[in-house]
């Protein structure tokens, strides 16, 4: 959790970063941005921090496993120990930007480095260095007055819902690469992997908040692809697999792997089955999830909206199925035709 309802913007530098493999310039500032007016700054708060309101955190990495060797990691463990100026650490970080940014579709924009106290992470009060980049400008039209009327003029600038890509480095857990939490707005494509791979270079926390993620996304994979090459199960029958193991995480403070492999799917077959996917699915993908864990309720709201419990029917019907697969049953007629029947109490 984070709470920036008391944080303050000490410092705030901009700077210009265009695409260096399209032969776009860096403009970098020599100074600060002066951003002291209360009005200002609570704009550029909200601008800031207001879209991380249910953060996934990463730590920096390297190539070869040392965190200390990422740039990012050098600039903010300077910035945190007083050792480096701040604006110049900016500029630093400015250079690192355009010297990552080699995809022909990155984008160029503006870039926003500042220095904020007072956050409370996790109810811990902390520094961190906010990075954030805007990249798309929009048309906004100005009314100005003139002796004989108005006359109206468009004008380009930033839209202040959030930025197209943000970075927030905390001054907490250094020995693990500090905590970082992102945003990037840009869709899955291989440009946009390049804010967290390239760019920051960062790694999954292994806490609470992954490891619920990992497990249900183990899960979703099993019974979306795997159990029905094992066993002979019909879409309502998955999709009462894929509600009962979120059930399991929603009506549970911790994770027991057993206990859940027993509560969702209660067949030794399947079970034996799950665990055999279970640990390629680890192995092929290089995941650790501890067979105990405390369950983050963000992460659970996170994967809900993947997990699909929609019943489609040809192109004439959809079943939203939530619970109690006794309700459903699934035949075939004997002209070949396959066919629920739906048992309800009440109509709305």
């Amino acid at each position: 959790m984070i709470d920036h309802s008391v944080a303050t913007l000490d410092i705030v530098s901009v700077h210009q970063v265009g695409n260096k493999n399209n032969g776009e310039d860096i403009l970098l500032s020599k100074h600060p941005l002066d951003a002291n007016g209360q009005e200002t700054e609570a704009l550029l708060k909200k601008y800031f921090l207001n879209a991380f309101n249910t953060p996934e955190y990463f730590h920096f990495s390297f190539s070869n496993g040392d965190h200390t060797l990422n740039p990012l990691f050098k600039f903010a463990s300077e910035v945190f120990d007083g050792s480096a100026n701040f604006h110049t650490s900016s500029v630093h970080i400015a250079k690192h930007l355009y010297e990552t940014s080699n995809h022909p579709n990155i984008k160029s924009g503006d870039l926003f480095v500042a220095f904020i106290s007072k956050l409370m992470v996790d109810y811990q009060e902390v520094q961190a260095i906010g990075i954030f980049k805007s990249e798309n400008k929009h048309s906004f039209l100005k009314l100005n007055q003139d002796n004989d009327g108005f006359m109206l003029d468009k004008i380009e600038g930033i839209q202040l819902d959030k930025p197209d890509k943000a970075c927030l480095i905390f001054n907490m857990e250094a020995d693990k690469g500090f905590k970082v939490c992102i945003l990037d707005k840009t869709n899955r494509s291989e440009e946009a992997a390049f804010w967290k791979e390239q760019f920051l270079n960062l790694k999954s926390s292994n806490d609470d908040f992954h490891q619920t993620r990992d497990f249900l996304n183990i899960a979703k994979q099993y019974v979306t692809a795997q159990v029905t090459e094992d066993f002979e199960l019909n879409k309502s029958d998955q999709i009462d697999l894929l509600n009962r193991s979120m059930d399991y995480f929603k009506s549970n403070d911790t994770f027991n792997k057993a206990d859940f492999e027993e509560e969702v799917f209660r067949d030794p077959a399947v079970i034996e089955s799950f665990q055999r996917f279970d640990q390629n699915y680890r192995q092929t993908n290089e995941i650790e999830v501890p067979d105990e864990f405390d369950i983050s309720l963000p992460a659970v709201k996170k994967q809900a909206k993947v997990f699909k419990s929609i019943l489609k029917l040809d192109r004439n019907f959809h079943i939203y199925i939530h619970g109690n697969k006794e309700m459903i049953e699934h035949g075939v007629e004997k002209d070949g035709r396959k066919f629920y029947k739906i048992y309800y109490e009440n109509e709305s």
